[in-house]
């Protein structure tokens, strides 16, 4: 199994361009978002086994950042338990967001890592919630060998 450092330094191959650096931190979190609004709209058992399986995921690379990940998703599930919007408005959200990041991609000039690997798909979050955690936290170590900068 690969380290959070090899899926982070993977993962980071394809994201170097600043503004392709910022759409994703703007992107991503709004993706794993909708992505959780609409499965909570439909099931909230299968919403609830996806989530444990990702934080299972999430636990093997790194204990801290699966916990800094469930307090993040705990604070979104209380956001979709409260917001008066149905399953449409995070189907637009996750339109929009895709739409975003495929152009991201365009200005780097390189292909979306998922299409790689769909894991990929799981590691953007946390990718996003360690640099998130590099900037608010002055003793926060990255897990990535290259540091993220300037988002």
């Amino acid at each position: 199994m690969k380290t959070i450092s090899e899926w982070f330094d993977e993962y980071s191959e394809s994201h170097q361009n600043q503004t392709n650096k910022l759409i994703h931190w703007v992107c991503v979190p709004t993706i794993y978002f909708s992505i959780v609004g609409i499965l909570a709209h439909f099931s909230v058992l299968l919403t609830t086994l996806l989530l444990v399986l990702a934080f299972i995921f999430y636990a093997r690379l790194d204990i801290v950042l699966a916990v800094a990940m469930a307090v993040l998703t705990s604070v979104l599930v209380w956001l979709i338990w409260v917001l008066p919007v149905g399953y449409g408005f995070y189907i637009g959200l996750f339109i929009l967001a895709w739409i975003g990041q495929f152009y991201g991609h365009k200005v780097e000039g390189k292909k979306p890592s998922f299409f790689k690997d769909l894991q990929f798909l799981l590691i953007g979050p946390i990718w996003c919630m360690d640099a998130y955690l590099n900037k608010v936290l002055p003793n926060w170590k990255t897990r990535q060998k290259t540091q993220m900068t300037s988002i």
